[in-house]
């Protein structure tokens, strides 16, 4: 008998779950109460990164000079940007509930929760439907953080799901937040051509970043005219008349046209029946999960946002497909789980900024031993050929063994670039292996032969 697969969750986890479960021979029933593909996935990310681009067009071409055209002025066209959207959200779906359709997998559309360890009740439209499971994955993703001291309204007060883009569009946005959320926006809506001001918490952007990656950002706001209030927490937004003012705990004041939440996500475990099947929830609402991505009931599995590891899509996808293999009985002692240091980052900031494995300021803040070398988008030829020779590309190596442990990129098609540092941490390669290998010339990656040698 074919195992029985529930899949509470059709974002990137879920329907690479099952796609892969089902290649397998599982029965699958995917249940999603929002979008096939995920929320977090088509609602959030892909318009962010489909409006980052209109926005880095528009960027380019107000340089235009530098590549021999004539100057050009761009307006941006909100509806067709919107339409634009819109077809990309809409294929990427259909394309996933065809692979899924295809593959003989039942989407059930509704919410669903644990009615016990193995069975998941599902409200849908035409009422309620339960159905028995032998193993159960939870990977119901999350929303945007609303503190108390703030109340969005959709219209000038704004959430990042609400912003792809807003009711109209910002003269002044104030982004509170400055991690990978916020940075994204204040590029974002710099480019489109408004006034934009940071409300950074600490000493820096991306405060988790390497204190080299956030410095190069930050000069590249500042020459945008992005105000930033470093030091400052905000305390309160609130609409007065045409502004939203928004409040710092050091007494400062930032006031603009609109003002954005960008302070992390909570995830969306309530409402789950979590408890009811004896599943254990952290203090911030995740699920603790092991290598195996499995709860304290060995099956019932959770990924994504969820788990509360790495909240990326292409994580939440290679987790899914750990788990289908697992689910399926297809773990043996070679089988390699999934190495959360290992995963390659990207912000689509302008210039871009990509890491992999270890950080420079995390090295040296443990002690370990580590040799970095680094060569700047300026030496590179198809760089100055773009007209684009900020950033630099950063490879980190064991001094002893040459093996590549990270890297780290601030430049053009940096998320692109990446990929090669990615793959040498994750095959455990020298860098004389990077070195050794003929890359295309004129290309950027040549940059990367170059940091390694």
């Amino acid at each position: 008998m074919a195992v029985r697969f529930v899949i509470v969750g059709g974002g990137p986890a879920g329907n690479t779950a099952a796609s892969y479960a089902a290649r397998l021979g599982a029965q699958v029933t995917v249940v999603e109460r929002d979008v096939v593909g995920g929320a977090a996935h088509l609602w959030d990310c892909i318009p962010s990164k489909a409006m980052i681009a209109t926005g880095g067009a528009m960027s380019f071409s107000r340089r235009a000079h530098g590549m021999g055209l004539a100057d050009l002025q761009p307006a941006l066209d909100v509806q067709a940007m919107k339409s634009r959207i819109a077809e990309i959200e809409g294929r990427l779906n259909r394309s996933i509930c065809d692979l899924l359709d295809d593959q003989g997998i039942r989407v059930l559309r509704g919410t669903g929760r644990l009615l016990g360890p193995h069975e998941v009740v599902v409200e849908t439209s035409d009422g309620t439907e339960t159905v028995g499971a032998d193993a159960i994955l939870l990977c119901t993703g999350s929303r945007p953080r609303v503190p108390d001291w703030c109340a969005p309204d959709g219209d000038r007060v704004l959430t990042t799901r609400q912003s792809y883009p807003p009711p109209s569009m910002p003269e002044h946005l104030v982004v509170i937040g400055s991690g990978v959320t916020g940075v994204e926006f204040v590029h974002m809506f710099s480019s489109f051509g408004s006034d934009v001001t940071l409300i950074v918490s600490r000493q820096q952007v991306l405060p988790n970043k390497d204190p080299e990656v956030a410095a190069a950002l930050e000069d590249e706001f500042l020459s945008r005219g992005v105000k930033l209030f470093k030091g400052a927490r905000a305390v309160s937004a609130e609409r007065e008349g045409d502004e939203v003012v928004v409040r710092c705990d050091d007494g400062r004041i930032a006031r603009g046209s609109h003002a954005l939440l960008a302070i992390g996500s909570v995830p969306n475990s309530d409402g789950l029946g979590l408890e009811t099947a004896g599943v254990e929830v952290d203090g911030g609402g995740y699920v603790p999960i092991n290598h195996h991505c499995q709860s304290n009931i060995a099956h019932i599995y959770a990924a994504g946002d969820l788990s509360g590891k790495l909240p990326l899509s292409s994580v939440a996808a290679m987790q899914g497909r750990k788990i289908a293999e697992h689910v399926m009985g297809l773990h043996t002692r070679d089988h390699r789980h999934l190495d959360y240091d290992k995963a390659a980052q990207a912000i689509f900031t302008e210039p871009e900024i990509a890491e992999v494995g270890i950080a420079e300021a995390e090295a040296f803040a443990s002690g370990r031993k580590i040799r970095v070398t680094k060569v700047p988008f300026s030496a590179s030829a198809k760089a100055l050929i773009n007209d684009d020779p900020r950033g630099f590309a950063k490879i980190l190596s064991d001094p002893a063994t040459g093996v590549v442990l990270g890297g780290a990129i601030v430049g053009r098609h940096a998320a692109e670039l990446i990929s090669v540092i990615a793959v040498a941490v994750t095959a455990h390669l020298k860098v004389t292996d990077i070195v050794e290998s003929l890359m295309v010339h004129p290309s950027l990656s040549e940059l990367l032969a170059d940091a390694a040698e």
